[in-house]
């Protein structure tokens, strides 16, 4: 009998399903610093949110999740427990109504100042804080990066770093596919799981290096950038069909909704399906309804942010009239609708 049970302890498959972008990767590595497995590693691109249906595992197997919509993998999601799966789930967007299992181990926080990374650290007790405010950062939370930071007293300088990190790894999610990035997101967490310390990630990694170069190029190209549609409330931007462009989006959608806080902001890029990718920002100083608007138009995210996989061109003006009147102002200059 004890021979059967430690094979079967054996033969237990442990599965790691994160989101490619800077949360994702900070919330996986902080929890697995403190409780290491190995598992098998599935992630993708940001927008490729339905990461569970890679996923087979069976009874006894055990599945942790970051930073991916419980709403938009449900239907996975109720596969796996069905299939005698524990899963234990980390995320911060819209989840609908939880699993009633036992089975499920849910850490769910959808307040707009809260990322999954921010989770993580709460349940490790901040041993690993850098991670946290990186990703916070790079989340675009930088009022909750700059709080944590405070609480682990670092220097400016370090706040700096961690700010760049954030964005760097941020940056390499957003593309239509992988091959839009300059690292596959597994590969990127692979090479971060080396580093216990944040900072010398961003002080000796080759890989730090070649996505600050590739940030400050497509920076750059960004400055160049107009809206589309200008309204009292909101700026919608409509990029070219270019990996430069679905590379840099997320950059173009969270450097406009810092510069102008009051603002929701929406930047929509062509992708493959013949459709456009598009991301959502709400006004800082407002952060509602970016996932309602997005809802409507078969996306989602969260309450400050998010976003739609597939948005047809025949949409284009519903969805920049329902951005206007959601967020109360009409068009005061509008070039495409």
């Amino acid at each position: 009998m004890r021979s059967q049970e430690s094979h079967k302890a054996a033969a237990t498959v442990e599965v790691d399903v994160f989101n490619g972008d800077a949360d994702g990767i900070c919330a996986l590595h902080q929890f697995r610093m403190v409780n290491p497995k190995t598992s098998k590693l599935v992630s993708g691109v940001k927008r490729d949110v339905n990461l569970l249906a890679r996923v087979e595992a069976g009874t006894g197997d055990r599945v942790t999740v970051f930073d991916i919509s419980l709403h938009s993998n449900r239907r996975d999601l109720d596969r796996l427990l069905s299939n005698g799966v524990h899963v234990q789930y980390f995320d911060h967007h819209d989840a609908g109504e939880l699993p009633a299992s036992n089975l499920f181990e849910g850490r769910i926080d959808t307040a707009p100042d809260v990322c999954t990374s921010i989770i993580v650290d709460r349940l490790l007790g901040g041993r690993h804080r850098g991670w946290a405010v990186a990703a916070a950062f790079g989340d675009n939370l930088p009022q909750s990066a700059m709080a944590l930071a405070q609480q682990a007293r670092l220097e400016p300088a370090e706040q700096d770093a961690l700010k760049h990190l954030g964005e760097c790894l941020n940056y390499n999610g957003y593309g239509d596919e992988v091959d839009d990035l300059h690292f596959d997101p597994v590969a990127l967490y692979r090479a971060v799981s080396i580093y216990e310390n944040p900072l010398e990630f961003v002080s000796s990694a080759p890989e730090m290096r070649v996505l600050s170069d590739g940030y400050a190029t497509d920076l750059d190209w960004l400055r160049h950038q107009r809206p589309a549609t200008e309204a009292h409330s909101c700026r919608i931007y409509v990029l070219d069909d270019t990996a430069q462009a679905r590379r840099s989006s997320g950059i173009l959608a969270n450097r406009v909704a810092t510069e102008q806080p009051a603002l929701a902001h929406a930047v929509l890029t062509p992708n493959s399906r013949g459709a456009y990718t598009v991301s959502v920002r709400a006004p800082v100083t407002d952060p509602r309804h970016a996932h309602e608007i997005c809802k409507r138009f078969g996306g989602g995210g969260r309450h400050a942010a998010a976003g739609i996989n597939d948005l047809p061109d025949r949409l284009i003006g519903e969805f920049v009239h329902a951005m206007t009147t959601s967020f109360g102002g009409l068009p005061s200059r509008q070039d495409r609708s």
